[in-house]
């Protein structure tokens, strides 16, 4: 009999939630266009609006500071090219998706270290902020995608704003897993997505107050407030609207999720003298675990893990399907070897104790092979 395909790997994409599925099969059956002002435009925008409002009330903002985009990606391009700025400011961390527009930013882009548990220095932003009158942008993301890590975002925003500089953080591996308040965290400006929270893929949110100006990025029809035009995605909106009231669900199940990843590293440490996790000595996002195994590649592992009917990734998921070497474990300081040799491991709300417990048997398997024991 075939055993269930397990898992885990949720900080690629989390598997839609039932109550998601429902919803949108609701809205495409109901159909309309928001933008239409008969009676079936106009459900469809009580629609767009109820969603709008639903997430607003999650992160603590305005509705009318929520732009709706095809995803974090695109929420993430419209805070560093379309808020005026001459000059960037990203951690070594971040996505490809912030690392991608530094690297053909037209402007001047600085990239920000971290130290080897994955931290920004204060210090060091603020000696970066002094160094030029341009405006400036400077973009951390709240959890770190691979490792789990979490900046302490607040701070960092009141340093940036001492310097007359913007503040935006790209929170989409934080929402769902840690409570998020965008007025607490004293950003400008944050990206979120869907389908990291239980909502469907293609779609995802900017937000910002509204006294940035923003220069669409996508040019039309004005709609979003004129952020952002082109037909909203109106099932997807409305899926990613119930995904943003279960949050509290998700949160809630957290401390379950992280004894187990606790688990894994405990027994994984136990069984081998040369495992390591990377992040473990910082805040990190419950979830998730960046597993060093020496000697054998990212690529291996996850097709041994693949072998073994279990999902896992190494480190982002979001480059076309490659395995790469992790940028991230480079800029915390691990070897290139290292960084080719990291399974990310990341859990969810879907996720069972017996999970946890074929991925240590499988990796322990793994690992005895490749090193004799």
């Amino acid at each position: 009999m075939t055993r269930p395909v397990i898992y885990l790997d949720y900080n690629a994409t989390v598997p839609v939630r039932p109550e998601v599925i429902d919803e949108m099969g609701r809205v495409m059956a109901a159909g309309g266009n928001a933008s239409s002002v008969h009676s079936l435009g106009r459900k469809a925008k009580a629609t767009l609006e109820k969603s709008r409002q639903g997430i607003a009330d999650m992160i603590n903002c305005r509705p009318q500071m929520i732009t709706f985009t095809s995803g974090g990606t695109e929420a993430n391009n419209i805070a560093l090219r379309c808020v005026g700025a001459g000059r960037l400011i990203v951690a070594a961390t971040e996505h490809d998706s912030i690392l991608d527009v530094a690297r053909n930013f037209p402007g001047e882009t600085v990239i920000l270290p971290v130290s080897s548990n994955g931290l920004i220095d204060p210090a060091k932003l603020a000696t970066l902020l002094q160094e030029s009158d341009r405006k400036t942008v400077v973009s951390i993301m709240l959890a770190n995608n691979e490792t789990g890590i979490l900046q302490d975002i607040a701070v960092l925003s009141e340093l940036v704003h001492e310097h007359g500089a913007l503040m935006h953080t790209d929170a989409v591996q934080a929402f769902g897993k840690i409570p998020l308040d965008f007025r607490a965290l004293g950003v400008d400006m944050m990206s979120l997505s869907a389908h990291k929270i239980g909502g469907p893929q293609g779609v995802g949110a900017f937000v910002a107050w509204e006294k940035i100006n923003v220069e669409p990025l996508i040019r039309g029809g004005g709609q979003e407030l004129g952020r952002r035009s082109g037909t909203e995605n109106l099932p997807g909106i409305a899926g990613f609207g119930v995904a943003a009231g279960l949050v509290p669900k998700s949160i809630q199940l957290m401390k379950q999720v992280g004894e187990w990843r606790d688990r894994i590293e405990n027994t994984l440490s136990q069984h081998s003298n040369t495992v390591r996790f990377f992040g473990v000595q910082s805040p990190r996002l419950p979830n998730v675990t960046s597993v060093l195994m020496p000697g054998v590649s990212s690529e291996t592992q996850v097709m041994a893990m693949d072998l073994e009917g279990i999902c896992v990734s190494a480190g982002s998921a979001c480059s076309s399907g490659k395995v790469k070497a992790s940028h991230v474990i480079t800029a915390m300081g691990g070897t290139p070897d290292e960084a080719a040799s990291t399974l990310r491991i990341s859990l969810g709300w879907n996720s069972r104790e017996e999970d946890v417990d074929r991925f240590i048997a499988a990796w322990c398997r793994l690992y005895d092979r490749k090193h004799g024991a």
